[in-house]
């Protein structure tokens, strides 16, 4: 696993069949949904973020063009790469369902990858939804 020095909280997995850019992208659309990067900020450079999460610049960039093929940034030559507002509150529903749903697939890769079945995972993540606060 790699994590990086930016101030986006992204990790990788290099365990995982999930393709790096694929993680890249996920986790940035997870902090979209979430409202950690709201509409203006700004994004690291393709290369400062490769260089943070020790992956090829390529990678990056490819994991920024899928996300401004979604709608979800705009990469403007000259100035940097920003986050883009949702463009209804369908998409922004759609955007988090979205990333619960890659959460839950890294999740269940983990688990069969560490020999879990599917009801030990259920009631592990049964047992962490019970601990947190409520919002």
């Amino acid at each position: 696993m790699a994590s990086n020095e930016t101030d986006l909280p992204i990790t990788i997995d290099f365990r995982l069949r999930t393709p790096i850019a694929e993680q890249v992208r996920d986790q940035i659309r997870a902090l979209i949904a979430e409202g950690t990067l709201r509409p203006g900020s700004q994004l690291p450079t393709v290369r400062q973020l490769a260089a943070a999460l020790r992956i090829n610049f390529n990678t990056v960039a490819r994991a920024y063009r899928m996300l401004a093929a979604e709608g979800l940034i705009s990469v403007q030559h000259g100035r940097g790469t920003f986050v883009l507002a949702p463009a209804s509150p369908e998409a922004s529903a759609t955007l988090r369902r979205e990333a619960l749903d890659a959460l839950a697939q890294a999740l269940a890769e983990h688990a069969r990858q560490m020999g879990f079945s599917e009801a030990e995972a259920l009631a592990a993540l049964r047992r962490a939804w019970q601990r947190q606060e409520p919002p």
